[in-house]
């Protein structure tokens, strides 16, 4: 296949949007200008394929991309009114789309449209942004690249800034490229190798430069006391506290967060210099677009115990919320959009690590290598020179930009269980996968906990990336591995709010038959593993003082007396009570405890798989493979139960709709007379 302007430009988007050092997920844009034949008048035509609002450069296809007319667009020029009323121009966009146009235009199209160059590149990287945010920055452009790459005083992207980077390149045509102030860098070339090749030029250089004369403690000295702990003891530590952090940043709307303790960040925070830089916030506008203006920084050393950490950061917190509304207040005008909420996006905990939050797993994990990438720039610029990001002023314009406003406005409706995080035991197979599908289908993120580790994982890849399901080990019989599977959920997303109690297995034997070890077994895995299981989670959930839910799947069989089957159905019993007791015990937190009583789900099932199904297919004198019809038939509604059926019955109770239901047992068994509720 013959490459064209496109492809080289998806290949090329593709390339540099996968390294890290070039730029940060969704940031940046690339561009081709080419020329194809309209289908109206059968003539060529000039046009500009550019990446659209919101995609990213990583995993850019063709449908990511804007494809305008140049003649049209050029035509705005004369048009414009202004710096002042340059947001207008975005309304013009539509109007110079080629055909159905693809994605929407960024506010960066006109940049790529008016330099003139059949390829450009804008990214976004940590060695540009350092360069771009230091103090000294257009000294150290011309001392670094020399003529080749030119230095572009701060300006919000737009129009103008159109229109400046197409003189820039028009007066000074051996310039490949330019630093943006406060932002980012921009490259250019006659094909798109080159223009590649440019842009690898500028950030290779930067990074060099910074290694070879950058001072070796850009952060200063390591503030004694602010050293990481051990990585056991910090991720201890930070599952503690990470319900009490999603309590505070949850003040306005729940959020769903992200931890990471990479190096970056525990340097960062071990180092002398940390509390100033964090206060200066961050600069370039995909950053704080995603971070707020500046992080939430706790000001103890790493040997503050949970209680005091916690009771700090409430103080912290509090200051943080009327600092916001102090910086919205000095910076809104009558037309500013309203503000969005004044909690922080980044929490920081010397010698522990970093939450981020956002509406959903993929934002706050964002918003995380947002601020790691403006830890690298600050790391730069303090090598250099002296970190200086943007005036508050120009922040606040960004992020409360019209524009901006708009996009927030475009996305899709929340699915039901958006921001509810959910841990679902024995869910590799069976009811369990069934519900931990149905869950994360309405907008949860999933964390299935199963006995078996590789079967757990591969069942969360079913779902999803690790954005939305994640597997964990835990064997329900022991506590340690309870609490272990609870803190994992935890530091993947930040907190806890729905938990399935699922895990279970059958050992179908007579009174006599049954033996000591055989009713141990089931009481350990479903008796006594269900109060593990709801013990860590209810330490959660009340310290989160967001609500919740717990759920049990337990059975027909603890109403229903059926022959040949007293261990199992005994412990359903005491699961079925455990959820009475359990619903008196929590309601003041606003935790909802119910139940559901499933019956002879057999297709799909581990437990009827194990063995199970065969004995009772011997019990009831059917062949195994007609027992689910078997059951089926001896139902009111005559209808055979799936994992499916069990799975939208937990769904219904941790929605909205039974928001004021708890204690609740929801037969799921297609009508058993004798396994009525009274």
């Amino acid at each position: 296949m013959t490459p064209t302007p496109k492809s080289d430009l998806i290949a090329r988007s593709n390339r540099l949007g996968s390294d890290p050092r070039v730029t940060n997920y969704a940031g940046g844009n690339t561009s081709a200008k080419g020329t194809e034949i309209e289908p109206a008048s059968g003539k060529p035509v000039e046009l500009l394929w550019v990446k659209g609002s919101g995609g990213d450069l990583g995993t850019l296809t063709e449908d990511g991309l804007s494809v305008l007319r140049l003649d049209r667009f050029r035509d705005l020029v004369d048009v414009y009114p202004g710096v002042e009323r340059e947001d207008e121009m975005i309304e013009a966009f539509p109007y110079v789309l080629f055909g159905t146009g693809g994605a929407a235009p960024s506010i960066d199209t006109s940049m790529h449209a008016l330099v003139d160059a059949a390829h450009v590149d804008h990214l976004h990287p940590d060695s540009g942004i350092a360069i771009a945010t230091s103090a000294d920055g257009e000294a150290l452009t011309a001392t670094i690249f020399g003529d080749r790459v030119a230095w572009v005083n701060w300006r919000r992207p737009g129009f103008q800034l159109g229109l400046d980077m197409a003189r820039i390149k028009a007066e000074n045509p051996g310039t490949i490229g330019a630093i943006l102030g406060g932002h980012g860098i921009t490259a250019w070339g006659d094909t798109s190798d080159e223009a590649e090749a440019n842009s690898l030029w500028i950030v290779d250089t930067a990074e060099a430069y910074i290694t070879s004369h950058g001072r070796a403690d850009p952060f200063g000295p390591v503030l004694a006391g602010y050293e990481a702990l051990p990585e056991d003891e910090r991720r201890t530590k930070a599952a503690l506290l990470a319900p009490h952090i999603r309590a505070l940043v949850s003040t306005d709307r729940v959020q769903v967060g992200h931890f990471t303790d990479s190096a970056e960040v525990l340097d960062f925070l071990s180092s002398a210099e940390h509390p100033r830089l964090a206060d200066l916030g961050t600069s370039c506008p995909d950053h704080f677009l995603r971070t707020k203006i500046k992080p939430l920084v706790l000001d103890l050393p790493a040997s503050a115990s949970v209680e005091e950490s916690v009771a700090r950061l409430a103080e912290l917190s509090e200051q943080y919320r009327v600092d916001y509304q102090a910086y919205y207040d000095r910076n809104a005008t009558p037309d500013s959009p309203a503000i969005r909420g004044a909690d922080p996006a980044i929490v920081m905990i010397p010698g522990v690590g970093m939450f981020s939050w956002g509406a959903n797993k993929q934002t706050a994990r964002v918003a995380g290598e947002y601020f790691v990438n403006a830890i690298n720039a600050m790391r730069g610029a303090e090598a250099l020179s002296t970190y200086a990001p943007i005036s508050e002023a120009e922040k606040f314009r960004i992020e409360y930009w019209a524009l901006e406003e708009a996009k927030l406005a475009r996305m899709p409706k929340p699915k039901p269980l958006a921001t509810r995080i959910a841990l679902v035991t024995g869910a590799a197979s069976g009811i369990g996968r069934a519900i931990a599908h149905r869950l994360a289908a309405e907008g949860a993120c999933v964390v299935i906990a199963d006995l078996d580790l590789a079967k757990a994982q591969a069942a969360a890849a079913e779902i999803g990336n690790t954005d939305v399901a994640i597997g964990v080990k835990a064997d329900v019989t022991s506590e340690a591995e309870v609490i272990a599977s609870v803190h994992a959920a935890v530091l993947a997303f930040g907190g806890l709010d729905l938990v399935v109690n699922n895990a279970g297995l059958v050992l179908a034997r007579s009174l006599l038959e049954t033996s000591e070890a055989d009713w141990d077994i089931q009481h350990d895995v479903m008796s006594k593993g269900s109060f593990f299981v709801s013990k860590a989670a209810a330490r959660v959930l009340i310290d989160q003082k967001l609500g919740g839910d717990i759920v049990y799947i337990s059975s027909k069989n603890s109403i229903f007396a059926g022959p040949d089957n007293i261990g199992y159905s005994s412990t359903k019993a005491d699961q079925s009570h455990q959820v009475r007791l359990l619903a008196a015990e929590l309601g003041g937190y606003g935790v909802k405890v119910n139940g559901i009583n499933p019956d002879g789900v057999v297709r799909g099932s581990g437990i009827f798989s194990g063995g199970w199904g065969a004995k009772r297919a011997a019990t009831y004198g059917v062949p195994e493979e007609e027992l689910g019809l078997y059951y089926a038939q001896r139902t009111l509604l005559k209808r055979e139960v799936l994992p499916e059926n069990v799975a939208n019955a937990v769904f219904v109770l941790c929605s909205a709709d039974l928001s004021h239901t708890t204690g609740l047992h929801i037969p799921v068994d297609a009508g058993v007379a004798a396994a009525f509720l009274r």
